[in-house]
Order: structure tokens, then C-alpha cells, then sequence
């Protein structure tokens, strides 16, 4: 069982090796920085990024030169193809989509910068091993498999002016014989309009609806019962990644994280863990960034919050409402009824007939109340910056104005994959199931002493892109929870800014998938059963009710418009999306 463990914690170390490569050649190829992959599928932030064709999904199995040749061809297609024009053209027939998926990866190959020749040659690389996966899988021995296989070798080879794959060029030829009256005239407009993708689209579209159509002519009574026999000895023709699911990445609502049961959590003796604490640190903002780039951030964050135009008096008033309870706050004298007013006594004597000789106690609403936003700051994060920056600096001014305090906070991580931490576990001779191997990092941005006009640098720092590393969750709320608990404050409200699940790879990969999830469980039903702290979940594009019972989903993909402050209001009341 253990050397089973090991084995799958060596593949697992591999592959998310593959994908930092990958993810780091498509960055760099598409000039798109906030790219990442997740689940092995590619995403922008929160949101995968649609792309269909099937050559981009290498087998595990396949070797890293395929997984270079998809991760240059996903950058190709980001940089020369518009994905709302794409999809707008695309067919709906599945098969039609697929192919028109398929010819519109092979215009964008046939774009590679002529500078790069490594580019092309890992594309070809990837085509001809996904051609020779999908002949070996034993598709080419029904006439649909060989039509539609034929019908790629010759689109690809007619865009990009490459030769089809020579294993299977006379395999192919005589249908390329029988579909050249067909499809001829269409596949000779691919290469002349390669360059323009609404003109591509026009023989593009045709050819796939084309042999769309061929495919669903019902075959010989021959060979359909040769296709069904074909398809029970071949097993491997069924596990063929020919079509690809189009609906997940089109739905628009917000996910939920994925989450599961941490077996190493659960059978932990003291419960969760944390290797060493050498290298954890609390800093403030003016000690991790210079003086000068602080005000530069403070400068591009003014610019945006001015270009919002967000009422920020009108905000105060409406958490001042929310936020305040009534108080007692002094006496009202000089009127008819209440406790009689001592000091007005010899009123009595010179004017006989004055009524005003009591006092009332004076009721006012009073916000004895502390809100502190703690931030995710870890690498999925970094694309948000700008808009939560802005949320929690108006929300910050506002909060002041309405005579509530507010503190902002940051957690992130020291160090990439564990850092000094995993050096120090590897030195022990890694120990099985070491808990939390990182070193985290938590930042105090403003602290609630601290007016918002001087905090104003330090607010900004949350635009500094180097700070945004990995994500311990359960201890940042933790951290966050006990500074507020020494407050004066009567009322606490926490704020957990996030896109996702906690995530520290070298944590995960010495444990289980779901250790540092499950301990964020634990510390929000802790917190929330002592009731010392309100804790709420704010989930950048995502649900994060699996983790907080007051949860409330922010859709920033627009930016930060007005109607989002309402919406933070309304997660303080608990009126929020859930």
C-alpha cells in the first residue's frame, strides 16, 4: 500500500510538473499572464477557457513533447482566434462542432511565427501522435472512422502545406479520391483564407455540416454489423477522446469548489498538523514593499476608484444603518416628562408655572462594531487584484464614515511548493503525513488603529503581483479571528475574500487532495459556534458555501460595479446570493 502511495505521489509530482511547463509556454506564447490549469482542464481565473478541439487533451500516458505540441497549440488559439466569434459560428450538431473545432485549431497552427520552428515541430508532433492513437484504436476500420479520419489528414495538410501523417497515407487514399468532388472546392478555400477567420469559417462551416451529413447516412447492413462487432473486440475505440463535452465550459453560473473527505485529517490522532513554524511570519505591508511603489499603486488604484464613481457617503450611511444597534448615549434635559432633572429645581421657585424640569435618557445608534477583510492572495487571485483592491478601499472609506472600524489583512505563502519547509522535511527523511508544509505568510494592509487616510499606501500593496503565491485558508481565518477577538469591539464581522479552495501543493502532495480544505471546514464551525466572530465567505466567481454558511458569490469577470458594494451590504445582513 505504500509503495502504491508513493507511486501515485510520484505521477501526481509529474504531472503537475507537466502542467507548470505547459501553463508557463502557453503564458508566454499568448500574452495572457493569468492563465492556469485546473482539473488538467485550462482556466482564466475561475472560468475555463473553451477550447474544444480534442488534440489539446493528450492521454496521460502520452509523452511530454505531446503535452508541449497541445499546450502550443491552446497558445496559437488564444492569440490568433476570437472564442465569442468561434463560438457564435459554431454549428450545433456535435459532429459538425467537433470538425469545425478541429479546422479551426489547424488555421491557427498553420500561424505559427515562422521565428519559432519548435513551435511547429510539437505541433506536428502532437497531430501525429493523436492521428496514430486514433488509428490504432481501430476507428479507421469502419468506413464513418475512415471518412471522418480521412477528412482531417486532408484539411490539415491542405491549411498548414504539411504532408498527412505517412503511416496512414495509403490508408486514406482512396476515400480522399471518393470526398475530392464533395469537398474539393471548400478545402482549397481553407489555406487562401487562413488569415481571416470570418472568411475560414465560411468553408470551414461547410466542410464540417458536409461530413456531418455523410456520417449520418445510415451504412450497409454489412458494415454496420462489422462496426458493431469492431466496436465490442476494441474497447479502446470507445475510451478514444474523440468528442469533447461543450456544454461545461458555456455555463455562466458560478461553480462550487470541489470538495471531499481528508482521510489523513480524519485519522490524525491530534488532528491537524503543521510540520514547523521556522519560517511563518506576520508582516506589514511597508515592510514587504518599498515606499515608492506603494504610492505608484496608490496612484493607479485612485485612478480606478475615481473612474467607479461610487457613492461612497451614500454607502456610509447604509452601513452605519446595517452595522449600528441603539445605545445608551447621554441625557436629553429640558423636557416635560422623564426623571426630574435635579439641576433645574430652582426653576420651581422663580418661574412657578415651568414644565421642563425633567430629563430623558438620550438613545442614539451607535456601530460599536469592527469588519476586517482578509484576503486570498494566493496565485488564482492575482487577476482579481485590481477589483478587490478597489472593494475593500471604498468599502474601507466608507466604513470609516459611518464609525466602524475595519482592518484589511492578506494571506499567502513564502514560498512556491513548500519552500523552506519541504527542504527541512526532505533533510528529516520525509516523515509520512507531516500536516501543513509550508511557509505561510500573513500581511496586515490596515489595521483598525489606523485612520483610512494613512492606510490609503498600504490598501494599495494589494496590487503587488509577487505577493500572490499559495493559499493556507484555516490558519488565515484563524490569525484573522484572534486579532479580532482582542478587540473592544461588541460586534465582529469577518470577511474571507477567495476564488477557490485552499491550495498549497507541497501540503497536498505529502497528505491528501482535501487536507487543508477540510481543516478550513473545521476552523469556520468552530469560529461560528463560538460566536465570537461572524464569519462570511465573499467567493470571487465561486460558491463558497461548502466552507462558510454565510456565503455570498461576487461575480467580478466586469470589473467591480456599483451594484457589488450593495451586494457585500447585503452578505453583512445575510440577504446575499447564496
Amino acid at each position: 500500500m505504500a509503495r502504491a502511495h508513493d507511486s501515485a505521489q510520484r505521477e501526481a509530482r509529474r504531472q503537475q510538473r507537466v502542467e507548470e511547463l505547459c501553463v508557463a509556454a502557453i503564458r508566454a506564447l499568448s500574452g495572457e499572464p493569468d492563465l492556469h490549469f485546473r482539473g488538467r482542464l485550462l482556466h482564466r481565473g475561475r472560468r475555463r477557457v473553451p477550447l474544444h478541439a480534442p488534440q489539446l487533451y493528450p492521454d496521460t500516458d502520452d509523452d511530454f513533447a505531446s503535452f508541449r505540441g497541445a499546450a502550443d497549440g491552446m497558445a496559437l488559439r488564444l492569440a490568433h482566434s476570437d472564442l465569442d466569434l468561434h463560438r457564435r459560428l459554431a454549428p450545433e450538431d456535435r459532429v459538425a462542432r467537433t470538425l469545425f473545432e478541429m479546422l479551426e485549431q489547424f488555421r491557427v497552427e498553420s500561424l505559427a511565427p515562422a521565428e519559432l520552428p519548435g513551435v511547429a515541430a510539437n505541433l506536428r508532433h502532437r497531430h501525429l501522435g493523436w492521428s496514430l492513437a486514433f488509428h490504432h484504436s481501430g476507428l479507421t476500420e469502419t468506413s464513418h472512422g475512415l471518412l471522418l479520419y480521412a477528412v482531417v489528414q486532408i484539411c490539415r495538410a491542405r491549411v498548414t502545406g504539411e504532408p498527412v501523417v505517412e503511416q496512414t497515407e495509403d490508408l486514406i487514399e482512396a476515400t480522399r479520391a471518393g470526398v475530392a468532388p464533395l469537398l474539393g472546392h471548400d478545402v482549397a478555400g481553407l489555406r487562401r483564407r487562413r488569415h481571416d477567420q470570418g472568411a475560414y469559417a465560411v468553408p470551414a462551416l461547410a466542410i464540417a455540416r458536409s461530413v456531418a451529413r455523410m456520417l449520418a447516412e445510415p451504412t450497409t447492413e454489412e458494415d454496420s454489423e462489422d462496426e458493431q462487432d469492431d466496436t465490442d473486440q476494441a474497447p479502446d475505440r470507445v475510451r478514444f477522446p474523440l468528442f469533447v463535452d461543450f456544454d461545461d465550459a458555456e455555463d455562466d453560473t458560478l461553480p462550487a469548489p470541489a470538495s471531499g473527505r481528508s482521510t489523513v485529517l480524519a485519522g490524525a490522532e491530534h488532528g491537524y498538523r503543521v510540520f514547523t513554524t521556522a519560517y511563518d511570519q506576520e508582516r506589514e505591508i511597508t515592510s514587504l514593499v518599498r515606499a515608492g511603489r506603494l504610492r505608484a499603486l496608490r496612484e493607479r488604484l485612485d485612478r480606478r476608484v475615481a473612474a467607479q464613481g461610487a457613492n461612497v457617503p451614500r454607502l456610509a450611511r447604509e452601513l452605519r444603518a446595517l452595522l449600528a444597534e441603539p445605545a445608551a448615549d447621554g441625557w436629553e434635559s429640558g423636557r416635560e416628562e422623564g426623571y426630574v432633572d435635579g439641576r433645574r429645581l430652582s426653576q420651581l421657585v422663580t418661574s412657578p408655572t415651568e414644565r421642563r424640569l425633567f430629563q430623558v435618557e438620550r438613545v442614539e445608534p451607535l456601530p460599536d462594531c469592527l469588519v476586517t477583510f482578509l484576503v486570498d492572495c494566493s496565485g488564482s487571485m492575482k487577476m482579481h487584484a485590481e477589483s478587490v483592491a478597489m472593494l475593500v478601499d471604498v468599502l474601507g472609506r466608507a466604513l470609516e464614515l459611518a464609525g466602524v472600524g475595519s482592518e484589511v489583512l492578506g494571506f499567502t505563502t513564502g514560498a512556491w511548493n513548500g519552500g523552506r519547509a519541504l527542504r527541512d522535511w526532505r533533510r528529516v527523511g520525509r516523515p509520512a503525513y507531516p500536516g501543513r508544509l509550508n511557509e505561510v505568510t500573513h500581511i496586515v494592509f490596515k489595521d483598525a488603529d489606523t485612520p483610512w487616510r494613512r492606510a490609503r499606501p498600504g490598501i494599495a500593496g494589494l496590487l503587488k503581483p509577487d505577493l500572490f503565491r499559495e493559499g493556507v485558508d484555516g490558519e488565515a481565518v484563524s490569525w484573522a479571528a484572534a486579532r479580532m477577538a482582542r478587540r473592544p469591539e461588541q460586534r465582529r464581522h469577518l470577511l474571507v475574500v477567495s476564488d477557490g479552495s485552499p491550495m498549497d501543493s507541497a501540503t497536498n502532495l505529502a497528505n491528501d487532495e482535501f487536507y487543508l480544505d477540510n481543516h478550513l471546514k473545521e476552523v469556520v464551525a468552530r469560529h461560528e459556534s463560538e460566536g465570537l466572530v461572524r464569519v462570511h465567505g465573499l467567493g470571487v466567481g465561486l460558491d463558497l458555501s461548502p466552507y462558510y454558511s454565510r456565503a455570498h458569490a461576487l461575480d467580478l469577470s466586469r470589473g467591480t460595479p456599483n451594484t457589488v458594494f450593495a451586494e457585500v451590504v447585503d452578505a453583512l445582513t445575510g440577504r446575499g446570493r447564496r
